[in-house]
């Protein structure tokens, strides 16, 4: 058990993993892109994060979380579940939680979501407004993200996952499994339980796009959240987004500080997929209509944001959601030519040229 545990919750699990020593560094560096502070001492390996505590102790195998409340104990298990499944993938890891709601089976990122209202923003962008009880968590641990679970014409009536003893989701067997894409929490309103996201529509096969054609109040989805790695707050940013990363760059304009200064670059079919984005920042902000060029053929948005000189500041932020291939360029360069880290970068695919799934489809 946690030393926390008098002041708040806490809970450990025992690793079954003789190799953690091996990829406890690419653990630590994951965790640490969540705003998480390291700290090691011998054997043990401390993590500070807004929101609660956890710890690797390596010589008894023994990793612990805790935090003040219920949500942040779940962020924290499920951040180091996670890590422990994607790292630790080839030992088989067994994860079983004990401490501090333990025999919970309630997934406390889950709320199932009604649409109250749906409505054309251009020719291929549509904003649909959800409504759930008890949205709070969702303005919490910096995650712009959440993962959408959407019923199908095989699977109209899905079942909704439930928390498993590792601390991640157990989901249903696959005839009553709903379809998972992550999309952007456009805007967010707690304290009237309702929630905005945007919808790219397109051609193809897209469970997101054929099922925001036809959405319409009283329609119901499940959503999981929030998902993805906090955006460091910084003095200066370069951005880049296609259509599917343009909501977040949006919000993050319309989020930012005033004094925030930089360049944005969003890319955009033509003129007409031009939105209203109320930039309350100084970040400079450019629109690169395609102009019949297919979506993931042009390398315009790629080359603006690489031609940005990243200032002689630490306080400096790289930002990009787009195409998966671009993204692999974008991130490449920041990583390899300018040898900027986790904490300084964030180079997202949203989708692939050619594929279905990922982010927004």
């Amino acid at each position: 058990m946690s030393e926390a545990s008098a002041s708040g919750l806490a809970c450990e699990a025992r690793l079954n993993l003789r190799n953690l020593p091996l990829y406890i560094g690419r653990i630590s560096d994951r965790l640490q892109s969540f705003d998480a502070a390291a700290l090691q001492d011998g054997q043990r390996l401390d993590f500070r994060f807004p929101f609660g505590g956890a710890s690797f102790d390596m010589e008894r195998l023994v990793m612990r979380a805790n935090a003040a409340d219920r949500d942040g104990l779940a962020r924290i298990k499920d951040l180091l579940a996670t890590a422990i499944e994607v790292y630790a993938k080839d030992e088989n890891p067994e994860i079983v939680w004990t401490g501090d709601l333990a025999g919970e089976t309630r997934l406390a990122q889950f709320r199932e979501m009604t649409v109250t209202h749906a409505g054309d923003l251009t020719p291929h962008m549509r904003r649909i407004r959800f409504a759930g009880e008890d949205l709070s968590r969702f303005a919490k641990f910096g995650g712009m993200h959440i993962r959408i679970l959407f019923p199908t014409s095989e699977v109209p009536d899905p079942l909704w996952p439930m928390l498993g003893s590792n601390g991640l989701p157990v989901w249903p067997s696959d005839d009553r499994r709903p379809v998972a894409r992550v999309y952007t929490i456009r805007a967010l309103d707690v304290a009237n339980g309702v929630i905005d996201v945007d919808f790219l529509v397109h051609p193809g096969e897209s469970v997101g796009a054929a099922w925001a054609i036809q959405a319409a109040p009283g329609m119901k989805v499940g959503i999981m959240g929030p998902v993805g790695r906090p955006v460091r707050q910084s003095s200066w940013y370069v951005m880049g987004a296609d259509e599917t990363g343009m909501p977040a760059l949006a919000r993050l304009l319309e989020s930012l500080p005033a004094e925030t200064k930089g360049v944005g670059y969003i890319e955009i079919a033509n003129d007409t997929e031009r939105q209203v984005i109320d930039n309350v920042t100084g970040i400079e902000l450019h629109w690169l209509p395609r102009n019949g060029v297919p979506a993931g053929l042009d390398d315009r948005l790629a080359r603006a944001v690489l031609s940005v000189e990243w200032p002689q500041t630490d306080s400096a932020f790289g930002w990009f959601a787009a195409e998966a291939a671009a993204a692999k360029i974008v991130r490449e360069h920041w990583r390899g030519q300018l040898s900027l880290g986790r904490d300084q970068t964030l180079a997202a695919a949203c989708w692939r040229l050619g594929a279905a799934g990922l982010m927004a489809g």
